[in-house]
C-alpha cells in the first residue's frame, strides 16, 4: 500500500489559516487547521508542536500517522490504521499525547478521546465505535512506542457529556455512568492489548476484573456492552501492557478535540473566556426547553439555572475513578467550609467613652474606650508611647481583634475571664487608677479597668505580684498541701545584699 494522503483524509473539510500562540507572550505563527476549529485549537496546536515557524495540521499528523503505519504493514497488522487514525483526528474524536506528535518513544505514551464527538444529532452515543477507536489507539500506541508497557488512555469533557443525557454531575448516576464509561474503555483496551501479546511481542500481565455498577440509568445499553468486553478480555487471560487506563496531564490536547473541561472535571461557570454561553449551558437549557431568551427572564427572576456542583463533587468522581485507572490526576483539595455568615453591629461616627492614663511598674499606658449609644463597650485602643515597637504594634493588633469581637457579639465577661491574670512584664503596682491598685501584666490590668467600668465588677481578686527577690511562690509555695502534709523545708532565699568574697 502507498503512502497515506493528507488531502484525502482532510477531504470537505474547510481549511483555515490564523495567527496563533502558546501564550500571550509569544510571538504568533501562521497555523493551517480546519475553519471550525477556532482560535482555541490553533493556540493549543502551538502548545503540542512549540519552536515552529508554522504549522499546517494536516502535514503535522502525517508526520507521526504515516510512520504507524508504515510499522503496522511491516508487523502484518491492520493496513488501514493509518485512515482510522486520520478519522479521529479529523473528527476530533481522539488525539495522541504530545510526545506522538513529535515523534518522540521516550514517556509513557497517551491517548485521549472526546466522549461527545461519539454522540449524533440525536444523542445516540456510538458505543461500538468508541470501542474501535480504543483498540486503535492502543495499536497505535504500541507502535509509537514499542518499548513502553505502560499507556494512558483517557477521556475529556465528562461534564458536557453528562449534561447531554440529563444526568447531574453530583449526582450518584454520573458516577455510575462514568464508572461504566472506564470499565468499557479499560475492557476495550485489554482486549487490544491481549492481542498484541499474542504475537509474542512482550511478557504478559494477568487482566483484572472490574467491578460494575448494577445499573446504569441514563445509558443501560453502555453497561451491557461493557459486561460484555470484560468477559472477552478475561478470557485472554493476559495482555502486553502493564497498565494501559490514565488522564494525561496535557491541557493542549483537549483543547485540540474541543473540550470545554478537562478530563473528568465539573464545570463551574456557564460563560466562557469570550463571552458567550458555554456548550454545556446551551444543552441544559435545550435539555428545560428554554430558549435565551426565556433563560434571562428566569434569571433576572432570581433562578439558579447554572448552579454548579456541590463542595466535594469533583473529589467524588475521582474517588470512584481511581479503582480502576492507573493514573490519575491529583485528588481534588478537600473543599473548604462555606464562612459562616455573622452580622458586625457598626459602632455610631460619633461616640463615647473615656481615656484612661496609668503607669503600671512604672510603664506609661493609654487605655481609650468607644461605646455604643446605650453605654455598651464596642472598642478599645491601647497605646504604649515609650515601648518597643514590635510589643506596641502587638498591642494595637491585640486590641482591634478584642474590638471587632465585641462588635460580632462576643461577651466583654468572656474577655475579662481570659485576660485577667495574665503574668508578664512589665507588672506592679499601678499609678493613676484608684479602682485597680496593682496588676500582672497590662492587659491585666486592661480588663480589670474594663471589668469595674463596664461590668461593676469591683470584686475581682486582687493583683499578687512577685518580688524579684523571691523564689516561686515562697511561702504560698510551701504550705501544705492536706491536712496530713508536713510542710518541706524552705528553700533558701535570695540574699537582699552583696557579700564580698576575697
Amino acid at each position: 500500500m502507498g503512502q497515506i494522503k493528507t488531502d484525502k483524509a482532510w477531504h470537505g473539510i474547510k481549511q483555515t489559516t490564523m495567527a496563533a500562540a502558546m501564550d500571550p507572550d509569544a510571538a504568533p505563527i501562521n497555523v493551517k487547521l480546519p475553519a471550525a476549529w477556532g482560535q482555541q485549537a490553533a493556540d493549543a496546536l502551538t502548545a503540542i508542536l512549540p519552536h515552529q515557524s508554522s504549522i499546517d495540521l494536516a502535514a503535522a499528523a502525517e508526520s507521526w500517522i504515516e510512520p504507524i503505519a508504515a510499522r503496522a504493514r511491516t508487523a502484518g497488522l491492520d493496513v488501514e490504521i493509518g485512515n482510522g487514525l486520520y478519522q479521529l483526528l479529523a473528527q476530533r474524536r481522539g488525539s495522541p499525547s504530545a510526545n506522538i506528535w513529535r515523534n518522540r518513544a521516550a514517556g509513557r505514551p497517551g491517548f485521549v478521546f472526546n466522549l461527545c464527538a461519539f454522540l449524533d444529532d440525536g444523542y445516540g452515543f456510538d458505543i461500538a465505535g468508541l470501542g474501535h477507536a480504543v483498540r486503535l489507539a492502543v495499536t497505535a500506541l504500541t507502535l509509537g512506542a514499542p518499548a513502553e508497557h505502560r499507556l494512558s488512555i483517557g477521556f475529556t469533557d465528562l461534564h458536557l457529556f453528562l449534561t447531554r443525557f440529563g444526568v447531574t454531575y453530583d449526582s450518584q448516576d454520573a458516577r455510575d455512568l462514568a464508572v461504566t464509561l472506564t470499565a468499557y474503555i479499560g475492557a476495550q483496551a485489554d482486549i487490544a492489548s491481549a492481542t498484541l501479546l499474542a504475537r509474542g511481542a512482550a511478557p504478559g500481565y494477568p487482566i483484572a476484573n472490574a467491578t460494575l455498577p448494577a445499573a446504569t440509568v441514563a445509558l443501560p445499553e453502555l453497561l451491557v456492552a461493557a459486561q460484555s468486553a470484560q468477559a472477552e478480555a478475561l478470557s485472554a487471560g493476559t495482555r502486553r501492557h502493564e497498565t494501559l487506563l490514565g488522564f494525561t496531564a496535557e491541557p493542549a490536547l483537549e483543547a485540540l478535540l474541543g473540550a470545554e473541561t478537562l478530563n473528568f472535571a465539573p464545570a463551574l461557570s456557564p460563560v466562557t473566556a469570550e463571552g458567550s454561553l458555554c456548550l454545556w449551558a446551551r444543552q441544559k437549557l435545550a435539555a428545560q426547553g428554554l430558549s435565551t431568551e426565556a433563560a434571562l427572564v428566569q434569571l433576572l427572576g432570581g433562578a439558579d439555572l447554572f448552579a454548579p456542583p456541590r463542595l466535594g463533587a469533583h473529589a467524588a468522581m475521582h474517588d470512584a475513578l481511581a479503582l480502576l485507572v492507573a493514573q490519575m490526576p491529583a485528588r481534588p483539595a478537600a473543599p473548604m467550609l462555606a464562612r459562616k455568615k455573622v452580622t458586625r453591629e457598626m459602632l455610631p461616627a460619633r461616640r463615647s467613652g473615656y481615656t484612661q492614663k496609668v503607669a503600671v511598674g512604672g510603664h506609661k499606658l493609654f487605655l481609650s474606650t468607644g461605646e455604643y449609644t446605650n453605654g455598651r463597650l464596642g472598642e478599645i485602643f491601647i497605646a504604649l508611647h515609650k515601648e518597643g515597637s514590635a510589643f506596641r504594634g502587638l498591642m494595637d493588633a491585640f486590641a482591634i481583634a478584642v474590638s471587632l469581637g465585641l462588635q460580632h457579639g462576643v461577651n466583654l465577661e468572656d474577655y475579662v475571664e481570659a485576660f485577667t491574670f495574665t503574668r508578664f512584664g512589665p507588672a506592679g503596682t499601678v499609678e493613676g487608677d484608684p479602682a485597680v491598685p496593682a496588676a500582672t501584666s497590662m492587659l491585666d490590668y486592661v480588663f480589670r479597668n474594663l471589668a469595674v467600668n463596664y461590668l461593676g465588677q469591683t470584686n475581682l481578686a486582687p493583683a499578687l505580684v512577685e518580688s524579684a527577690d523571691e523564689v516561686g511562690e515562697g511561702a504560698a509555695e510551701r504550705a501544705p498541701l492536706l491536712p496530713f502534709d508536713l510542710p518541706a523545708a524552705a528553700p533558701r532565699e535570695r540574699r537582699k545584699s552583696f557579700k564580698l568574697v576575697s
